[in-house]
């Protein structure tokens, strides 16, 4: 039930300035339990860095999973991190529009990621008038690189892990 947000990739899209260089890569403690996932490189962009861990059910299906991607920047290039989560909040919108599903998203609202001033929204999906899934975008920017933390999951599910989602927040080093 829970798809990989092609919204991230909004993100790359948008960050024309991407730099060539390999730089240092975030580290997080993911929750006990979940599953941490290899990410493959993408050929066309081998600079980005993209982390993912799944929390599963007890029959193995996946009901919550959260993603890290960073994305290097040229120095200098100014990142319009509101336009950014407006673009990726309207892709994840249609995409489950597309699915048959309705989504409803809190306003864009200031946050952090690590260290770094960040901006965050939260999605809601519906199907028939039943919350099914919950998703979070948060953005930030450095000097030299842009983040992105996503987590969806089931609605119960992603209620029900708050506190392992603030604990890997916590634990992120940018």
């Amino acid at each position: 039930m829970i798809r990989s947000c092609k919204s991230l990739l909004v993100l790359l899209g948008l960050l024309s300035g991407i730099a060539g260089a390999h730089a240092d890569q975030p580290a997080v403690t993911w929750p006990d339990g979940w599953e941490v996932e290899a990410v493959p490189p993408d050929d066309a962009r081998p600079q980005v860095s993209r982390q993912r861990a799944v929390k599963n059910d007890q029959g193995g299906t996946p009901v919550m999973v959260m993603e890290l991607t960073m994305t290097p920047v040229d120095t200098g290039h100014q990142v319009n991190v509101q336009g950014v989560l407006l673009e990726m909040r309207k892709s994840l919108q249609k995409d489950f529009f597309q699915g048959g599903y309705q989504s409803v998203c809190n306003k864009i609202h200031p946050a952090t990621l690590s260290r770094l001033s960040a901006l965050e929204t939260t999605c809601t999906i519906t199907q028939n008038g039943r919350h099914v899934l919950s998703q979070t975008l948060v953005a930030a920017v450095d000097e030299d690189k842009a983040y992105v933390l996503s987590y969806a999951g089931q609605a119960e599910a992603y209620k029900a892990s708050q506190d392992e989602i603030e604990a890997a927040r916590s634990s992120l080093k940018l």
